[in-house]
């Protein structure tokens, strides 16, 4: 089994939301259609995926997410621009 660290974004690049999960495609869908009403990805409008990393084991990606989280705004964007100087949407890319 795979596990996922993600970054989203809204579309206009303001609000970043960082999260792991087993199944990325389910859950960037879930993002992208607001599944949960109260969640802050639907607050923020958070539909874009601009960054993911792949583990073989679920300590290791959760860890990564705290890691993740526990950066201020400009190392995210940092991280980011060096994988997707776009900010393209990766889900096209991951869905086939």
């Amino acid at each position: 089994m795979s596990y996922f660290v993600y970054i989203m974004t809204n579309k206009s690049d303001e609000v970043l939301y960082t999260g792991v999960t087993n199944n990325l495609i389910r859950r960037v869908f879930e993002h992208k259609t607001h599944v949960d009403p109260k969640a802050f990805t639907t607050r923020y409008n958070i539909e874009k995926l601009v960054y993911y990393e792949q583990y073989s084991e679920p300590d290791y990606a959760i860890a990564r997410e705290k890691q993740i989280k526990g950066w201020n705004r400009a190392r995210k964007n940092k991280y980011i621009n060096e994988k997707n100087p776009e900010w393209r949407d990766l889900y096209d890319e991951i869905i086939g």
